[in-house]
């Protein structure tokens, strides 16, 4: 059977229902996304056509870690997120709405529930990109300003956060709206926690170390002269 094969099978086995508590983080996304709209991170996109690419192209490598996923019972994946890197090359406003995209494809190539989206998109990623955001912007005016914290506050910290936060999350809205008991979420999710913080935090420390080394206009609010020695003089 070829991909495309594949994929039709996938989409023809979608359910399509909706629970009350599907519609109701439909609603909270739906709110949340309203109030942080990036008109101004928008109207830069539309403008600039490299940028265009380079968001295509990190939502693709960003589907392709969620598609390397483990299930270990329904509603329970297991994959790497790549979201702090999203969000340090577009912002956080802007990740939290182009993240709809993988989320969109996961809840309906892997998990085959439309009615899943929503809670996915705001309990698994928009949510930890605030909390992420959060604390690197406490830690950018709070430390000092140097290459080192910026790449372990940024990248590495943030990430591994972002990983805890989404499986804290999501884990709790399961507990909440489905048949899981904490115990049972404790030990068969949570407890891998641990185990996929620090590889989620090298993958994408890793990848930010690159891009400020050669590629740091791509960074959303990365400037040479913040924390690079001399870097009033870089161009």
């Amino acid at each position: 059977m070829s991909l495309w094969e594949q994929v039709g099978n996938k989409l023809t086995h979608i359910d399509w229902q909706f629970s009350p508590g599907d519609l109701f983080a439909l609603v909270l996304l739906i709110i949340w996304l309203w109030l942080i709209w990036p008109k101004r991170d928008f109207s830069q996109l539309l403008m600039d056509k490299g940028k265009q690419r380079r968001l295509l192209w990190v939502l693709m490598a960003v589907n392709l870690l969620w598609m390397l996923n483990a299930s270990i019972y329904h509603q329970l994946h297991v994959h790497f997120l790549g979201l702090v890197v999203l969000m340090q090359m577009f912002g956080w406003r802007l990740a939290s709405i182009a993240v709809i995209m993988p989320v969109s494809l996961f809840a309906l190539l892997v998990q085959g529930q439309a009615g899943w989206i929503a809670p996915y998109a705001l309990f698994g990623s928009v949510l930890p990109l605030f909390i992420s955001f959060t604390i690197y912007s406490r830690g950018f005016h709070l430390l000092p300003r140097n290459l080192f914290v910026y790449l372990f506050c940024a990248g590495f910290f943030n990430a591994g956060l972002v990983l805890i936060s989404h499986m804290l999350l999501w884990g709790s809205w399961l507990w909440l709206t489905t048949d899981y008991i904490w115990s049972e979420l404790v030990d068969s999710y949570f407890n891998l926690i641990p185990l996929l913080a620090f590889p989620e935090a090298l993958l994408n420390g890793m990848a930010l170390t690159l891009l400020v080394v050669y590629r740091p206009e791509w960074l959303y609010d990365f400037r040479d002269n913040q924390y690079w020695p001399m870097g009033s003089d870089k161009k």
